[in-house]
């Protein structure tokens, strides 16, 4: 739920809010799919505002698996308006990165 502390002086969703909760339910379904939690964003692609969300509209993060590769887990994600079901945010990409404890992309071992 958007709430005051959520907007812009539009008093609109402040979109950097907005990449903060996308980057973390992203990441988070990308631990649950790489079964480690030692990953790193790597690369978000054009972020495409569609239209605002105002206080008090309940919204919903759509994610879903794009790509595997060796070290990494692309994905694409998609923010609507719970109620009327109306796009908010479209991203075409977003990649995460297994890392060791170094900081180092280590092989995650999810099959393609």
């Amino acid at each position: 739920m958007i709430k005051p502390h959520d907007l812009n002086s539009a008093n609109t969703l402040f979109g950097g809010r907005l990449l903060e909760w996308i980057d973390e339910e992203c990441a988070v379904y990308s631990i649950c799919k790489l079964g480690t939690k030692h990953i790193t964003t790597k690369f978000i692609s054009e972020i495409d505002f569609v239209r605002p969300a105002k206080q008090g509209d309940i919204i919903e993060i759509g994610v879903e698996d794009a790509a595997v590769g060796r070290t990494s887990f692309s994905i694409r994600c998609s923010v609507r308006n719970y109620t009327t079901k109306e796009e908010i945010v479209n991203i075409a990409k977003i990649v995460y990165v297994a890392i060791d404890e170094k900081g180092r992309p280590v092989a995650h071992g999810v099959k393609k």
